[in-house]
């Protein structure tokens, strides 16, 4: 109506379409505001205006400011990268023809991971022992990985059997598979491991405190090789993480825990080995203990031990010829 009148104005408008005023008024601020009717001026009609000039008045400060922001971004290119040179030569990390270089600082071993990230390009690969992560670290992994994803980067991430019972593990696990990233659980784990593309490996040193460790960077290509195919041997016979399918998964998942537990039992380890070898805490694991104590009518767990070493086959264990010396 307003092109056919050559002019808008509220009470006309209404009329002619029989809506409420107060709607047309709407509707003329967001053409206002998308320059296809002239501004509210006293003693001037609201008039419509070249579409091709509001596209022009809309889009030109867009791409000025874009722009703008592309020669910011050359320049901080620009200027980083000449200085990338004098900080390699003088840092004291990883250099690029040492095969093997243990770091003692975290915040350094941080940066190193960084640096491999930001780098990579195919496929991150790693093992996360110890049963369900804390949400902080969830969190600050969160990032890392749905941009590793949104780059193309195939993730792979093995956990043990006791972190399906983390909430806030399944529920990372969910979002980043919805995002396309792998993700099994096996029932033993050996230490932490990162890989990225087959080419640098990160192995965390022993923790002595309670400060994060530092760990190993490794290029050497026979060692990297070696620990991709130990991940892989491992990959091949972990589970799926199907968060949705977590109830029936679940109790086949519990029974084989039980009988890596009655297992670890008879090679006569102690029961915080066996927690951690198996990813959980030692007061859950001592409760498993006491439940299968209970089912075989065990008084202690030496006379456990004695009716597991007669009676494997009864709970499936494969048991060892003799338990190992220090429980450990």
């Amino acid at each position: 109506m307003a092109l056919r009148k050559g002019h808008f104005e509220d009470e006309e408008i209404a009329a002619g379409l029989g809506a409420e005023i107060g709607r047309v008024a709407e509707a003329r601020k967001a053409l206002q505001e998308l320059r296809l009717l002239s501004p509210t001026a006293p003693g001037r009609p609201v008039v419509p205006l070249d579409p091709e000039v509001a596209e022009a008045e809309l889009v030109t400060p867009l791409e000025v400011a874009i722009a703008r922001r592309r020669r910011e971004i050359v320049r901080i290119h620009q200027e980083l990268r000449s200085l990338a040179v004098n900080y390699r030569s003088r840092h004291s990390g990883p250099a690029g023809d040492v095969p093997i270089t243990v770091l003692d600082d975290f915040e350094e071993v941080r940066r190193e991971i960084d640096r491999a990230r930001y780098g990579c390009t195919e496929e991150r690969m790693s093992l996360q022992p110890g049963g369900g992560r804390p949400p902080e670290l969830l969190e600050a992994d969160r990032e890392h990985t749905l941009e590793l994803l949104r780059r193309g980067v195939r993730v792979r991430t093995l956990y043990q059997h006791t972190a399906r019972t983390s909430l806030a593990t399944r529920t990372y696990v969910q979002e980043i598979s919805r995002q396309g990233a792998q993700v099994r659980t096996a029932e033993e784990l050996s230490e932490r491991l990162i890989i990225y593309d087959r080419k640098v490996a990160f192995i965390p040193k022993e923790r002595t405190g309670s400060e994060p460790p530092g760990a190993a960077v490794i290029t050497e290509p026979t060692v990297v090789g070696y620990l991709c195919r130990s991940f892989e041997a491992v990959w091949q016979i972990g589970r799926a993480f199907e968060v949705d399918h977590q109830a029936a998964e679940y109790q086949h998942l519990a029974e084989e825990v039980r009988l890596s537990i009655i297992r670890l039992m008879a090679l006569g380890l102690k029961d915080e080995v066996i927690a951690r070898r198996l990813g959980m805490a030692t007061r859950t694991c001592r409760r498993h203990i006491s439940a299968i104590m209970e089912e075989m009518g065990a008084v202690s767990r030496f006379q456990a031990g004695l009716m597991i070493g007669r009676q494997g086959h009864v709970f499936g264990a494969e048991l060892a010829p003799e338990a190992t010396a220090d429980g450990s």
